[in-house]
């Protein structure tokens, strides 16, 4: 017990580093999925294909590839180009775990955009309401309640992912673990760590799950 006691305080510092990612790379990441959605089904190709090539880079190349590129590419387009664009690891990480995600939202959204039928569209229309009104008041929240679920997995996948961090030595939760691995030399530390991250997503399914239960009215 008095291991646990000294573990569960410095674990803790690094969850939080933990939280701050996911946090952040939610908030950045849905709002630019959700542009990227509406960019992905513009019937202009010019914008449609660049896209669609984006997200097809993103969900068909490791998380952890991206996160390297993105930190080390920096400092090469420094030395090369001579910019004095130099990214961090923290904020490296954000960019690309919101890169990331987005594009992983983007088709969630696109598929819940393009299931309301075109009907409610036009009934819509023929009600007075511009095309505006028409998405924020009766389709979006639709697209909210079908979306959901498949949401839910991406959120739930990102507590974990946020374990990548550690590849360009961010400290956070797993990474702080496997320090204290080596400290206590024993994997005790890491089963600890596991429990935070359960924690952390049986929170999330709760959440999720009240959600879908307050959202049920769009059935």
């Amino acid at each position: 017990m008095s291991d646990l006691s000294n573990l569960i305080p410095i674990l803790w510092g690094g969850f939080q580093t933990t939280l701050a990612i996911f946090g952040l790379t939610l908030l950045f990441s849905i709002p630019l999925g959700l542009i990227i959605a509406v960019l992905k089904m513009s019937k202009y190709r010019i914008v449609r294909y660049p896209v669609s090539f984006y997200i097809s880079v993103m969900r068909g190349t490791p998380l952890l590839l991206q996160i390297v590129a993105i930190y080390f590419g920096s400092y090469y387009l420094n030395e090369s180009l001579g910019t004095d664009i130099i990214v961090d690891r923290f904020p490296a990480v954000i960019i690309a775990f919101s890169i990331n995600y987005a594009a992983y939202f983007a088709e969630i959204f696109r598929g819940g955009i393009q299931s309301i039928g075109k009907g409610q569209y036009e009934a819509a229309t023929m009600l007075g309401l511009t095309k505006t009104q028409t998405f924020f008041r009766i389709i979006l929240p639709q697209v909210v309640k079908r979306v959901v679920p498949a949401s839910a997995n991406e959120v739930i996948t990102l507590v974990k992912d946020t374990s990548l961090a550690q590849v360009i030595a961010v400290t956070e939760l797993f990474a702080l673990a496997k320090k204290q691995q080596a400290v206590y030399a024993s994997i005790y530390p890491l089963f600890v760590a596991g429990i935070f991250y359960y924690v952390a997503n049986l929170v999330l399914s709760c959440l999720f799950s009240y959600i879908e239960r307050k959202l049920d009215y769009y059935k």
